[in-house]
């Protein structure tokens, strides 16, 4: 929980939004980077220590923010996790777009990798009663399942990932053998070359409308920095 009286009359009005993080340094110290243009670097030139998260709470935000914090072994923003205290200080900036849930559809795909499943958590609370859903979640290890909230028509499917596969191939796979039927609103985010791999399928491969997939890359393969919402 992120709490603190400059967050008053922040809103998230759409769930499966995104806020970005701005960590201290491993000394405690937080800089505030500036905007050349094209990144964020700090004074002497390095990247700050930004990561992008799924803000948990939808709605005015007067009483604190949530985000939840998959914690590594390694990693930036495991070690802030795990050393975290009430009065250590963080930088908040966002919310980034959401996704407008249709009421009125009759079925959703819901896809992504462990990154994503704060938001699939999210969503799940929020779609029609009457609508029937379709989980799919891809994890790196059997033991990465996580209780998600019920809803009265979703089947969840957890796929874990092969030893020696690329992330997101477990997710690809799953959204192809989907199938999912004409309508279906279908939502997707993880790793960027993999919801790359579902777009082509989805769009070029079986037509799907444009209009009603939203898909997005959470992080790279490869790539330390923080573009991986979790």
């Amino acid at each position: 929980m992120l709490e603190g009286t400059e967050l008053a009359g922040m809103t998230v009005s759409e769930p499966a939004a995104s806020v970005r993080l701005l960590l201290p340094s491993p000394s405690g110290e937080l800089v505030m980077p500036a905007w050349n243009g094209n990144e964020f670097l700090l004074p002497d030139g390095t990247r700050p220590g930004i990561r992008t998260f799924t803000p948990r709470r939808v709605g005015p935000q007067d009483d604190g923010l949530e985000v939840d914090v998959v914690v590594h072994d390694a990693g930036l923003a495991s070690g802030w996790a795990r050393q975290a205290a009430p009065g250590d200080v963080a930088a908040v900036s966002g919310p980034g777009r959401g996704y407008m849930v249709d009421g009125d559809a009759a079925a959703f795909l819901l896809a992504g990798d462990e990154t994503a499943v704060p938001a699939i958590a999210q969503l799940l609370e929020l779609l029609p009663g009457s609508a029937r859903v379709h989980v799919c979640i891809e994890i790196a290890h059997g033991d990465a399942r996580v209780a998600l909230p019920a809803h009265p028509q979703a089947t969840v499917e957890w796929g874990e990932l092969a030893d020696g596969a690329r992330p997101g191939d477990a997710l690809v796979d799953a959204v192809v053998h989907a199938e999912p039927a004409p309508g279906t609103r279908i939502w997707v985010a993880g790793e960027a070359a993999a919801v790359q791999r579902i777009r082509r399928h989805l769009f070029e491969e079986r037509d799907v409308p444009r209009t009603d997939a939203t898909i997005r890359g959470y992080w790279k393969h490869g790539r330390s920095g923080g573009a991986d919402p979790t």
